[in-house]
């Protein structure tokens, strides 16, 4: 099985699940514009395979398939990094909110004394 086919028809299969999970609202739409710009562009690079032999010369790779692996790796970490700002947002967020029941909590305790 050619590897250009595979990642073709992987690519594909990924964009339908992305969607689906959209439609069931299973993910956001935030999150899932980054997975389909990422199933669109390695849809894209599988059925143009000169385009990945052209950066797999640019960059001294062998084997050109594997631009397409490096690729998605790539994204992963972008992707990753994402998630980690979200997730320190997110989790000053949660600090604050905390805090401010707590001093919410106290003042209701200092009215009933």
């Amino acid at each position: 099985m050619n590897v250009y086919f595979l990642s073709t028809g992987f690519s594909l299969l990924f964009l339908i699940i992305i969607i689906d999970l959209v439609r069931r609202q299973r993910l956001k739409e935030q999150y899932s514009l980054l997975w389909i710009l990422f199933g669109i562009a390695l849809f894209g690079l599988s059925l143009n395979i000169r385009i990945v032999e052209k950066f797999a010369n640019i960059l001294d790779i062998k084997y050109a398939p594997a631009m397409l692996f490096l690729f998605g790796l790539l994204f992963c970490f972008v992707f990753i990094l994402h998630l980690t700002i979200v997730i320190s947002k997110l989790t000053d967020r949660v600090l604050k909110l905390s805090q401010t029941i707590a001093i919410m909590e106290q003042e209701r305790r200092n009215e009933h004394d």
